[in-house]
Parts: structure tokens; C-alpha cells; sequence
């Protein structure tokens, strides 16, 4: 949360919150908050599931990861290489980050690192 703090985004954090395993710390954030005064779309994906998220329905009749636009990059921790439900229209075109580690042991080097193999891939979005 410092790093967001000094960088500033527009953070939100989905998931099912009446689990036991969702931290309380980050139920502040599961409305879109402007951090430092806003900037970057940041959405943190905790507890959560293409299931429970068709589940639980908006008042509007659409899921709650209908506020969630397309998706540049996911960051997979655990080494794993596949989607496994994760927002799958919005991540159609996202490139995938894998790391071999799980989040738990996520460094503060991990994130810089993952944006800097952003950088230089080549964004075709499917052309």
C-alpha cells in the first residue's frame, strides 16, 4: 500500500469479503479508491473466483467485475500458466507475468520487474 501511496492509483479490490480468508485491512478498498489522488487503474483480484463473481450481482443485474476494464497484464504468482477463470473477457488480450513464487513471498523487486517486461512486449491486441 506505501508503493500506491507514492505513485498514486485508482485501486479496487474484489473478492468475496464474507470470507474468513479476505483481509480485513483491504475491505476500505473494494469500492474503486483514489490513492494519493488517484491515476492508474490498479484492480486486486482477493478470494476471488468467476463463480462467486457471476453470483453475486450487481443491483444493475451485472457482476461486480462489470466496473473492470480490459486487462494489460496479469501478474501469476505460483508458476502457474493459465487463466483459471480470471475475468475472461477482460483478460482476453492481457499478456501474462509468471512468477515462480506465491504471493506470500512477493518482493518489492517483483512488481518493477513485471512492469519492466511490460515494457517490451508487443501490444497487437490480437492484429
Amino acid at each position: 500500500m506505501e508503493l500506491l501511496k507514492q505513485e498514486g492509483a485508482d485501486l479496487l479490490v474484489m473478492g468475496n469479503t464474507e470470507s474468513k480468508c479476505f483481509p480485513e485491512a483491504l475491505l476500505p478498498y473494494t469500492t474503486r479508491t483514489p490513492v494519493n489522488g488517484g491515476g492508474i487503474l490498479l484492480n486486486f483480484l482477493v478470494n476471488y473466483g468467476w463463480e462467486w463473481n457471476l453470483s453475486h450481482m450487481c443491483l444493475d443485474g451485472k457482476p461486480f467485475s462489470s466496473d473492470i476494464s480490459r486487462v494489460d497484464m496479469v501478474i501469476r504468482w505460483g508458476g502457474m500458466r493459465r487463466l483459471s477463470g480470471f475475468l475472461p473477457i477482460q483478460s482476453v488480450y492481457a499478456d501474462f507475468y509468471v512468477i515462480d513464487h506465491y504471493w506470500p513471498d512477493f518482493s518489492e523487486q517483483d512488481l518493477p520487474d513485471a512492469l519492466a517486461w511490460y515494457e517490451k512486449q508487443d501490444i497487437t491486441l490480437g492484429g
